[in-house]
């Protein structure tokens, strides 16, 4: 309440309640006990440190992790980006940002997991949505490059985004083309169409 009686609605309309420092320090020492079995090198919750004036050291813990996955060359990307200029073939958007990163990505059309090659005319710039759509098997492409998007597989929501029929946007060199034999694996083992 304000001093002249009347209540203050930003207090009553706040839609976060204020955390006591010793529940917060409770929240995040439970959240990170809770990731690979670690627990705090600090239990005792109402001095953990998380005032002003008094901080308490926190030492990351490193965990080791071993991953498998194949290999993909950085090349790749920035040659299958190049080839399209940082466009997608399905929309023709070519989004870069303030630092100059284009939001396009390298798809494979035969997948890495199929034992795809990191191949210029293995590669399709596509957005990040039509990537999802790609690898997914909801959209393909036909041996005239035009795109395979049957209405019964695309959410309605990117019906406007991804039209049947319509002509890829393809590199100027022909010999960054998509393979035919690429298109037909994705066609026969990728697409559900």
């Amino acid at each position: 309440m304000r001093e002249d009686g009347k209540t203050s609605k930003g207090a009553f309309g706040r839609s976060v309640r204020l955390l006591p420092e010793h529940e917060f320090a409770a929240i995040i020492a439970a959240g990170y006990a809770s990731i690979s079995g670690y627990e705090p090198a600090r239990t005792n919750l109402a001095d953990f440190g998380f005032s002003d004036t008094e901080q308490a050291p926190y030492e990351r813990p490193i965990v080791q992790s071993l991953i498998s996955r194949p290999f993909r060359e950085e090349s790749f990307r920035r040659h299958v980006r190049l080839a399209y200029d940082n466009r997608c073939a399905v929309t023709g958007l070519r989004l870069i940002n303030g630092g100059g990163r284009p939001e396009v990505q390298a798809a494979h059309i035969m997948p890495v997991a199929s034992n795809g090659p990191d191949s210029i005319r293995n590669g399709l710039a596509l957005s990040g949505t039509v990537h999802w759509l790609f690898d997914r098997g909801l959209i393909s492409i036909a041996d005239d490059l035009s795109l395979i998007a049957p209405p019964k597989l695309i959410p309605d929501a990117l019906a406007g985004l991804v039209q049947h029929g319509k002509p890829l946007l393809t590199p100027r060199d022909e010999a960054a083309l998509p393979h035919r034999s690429f298109i037909e694996h994705h066609r026969n083992h990728v697409f559900k169409g």
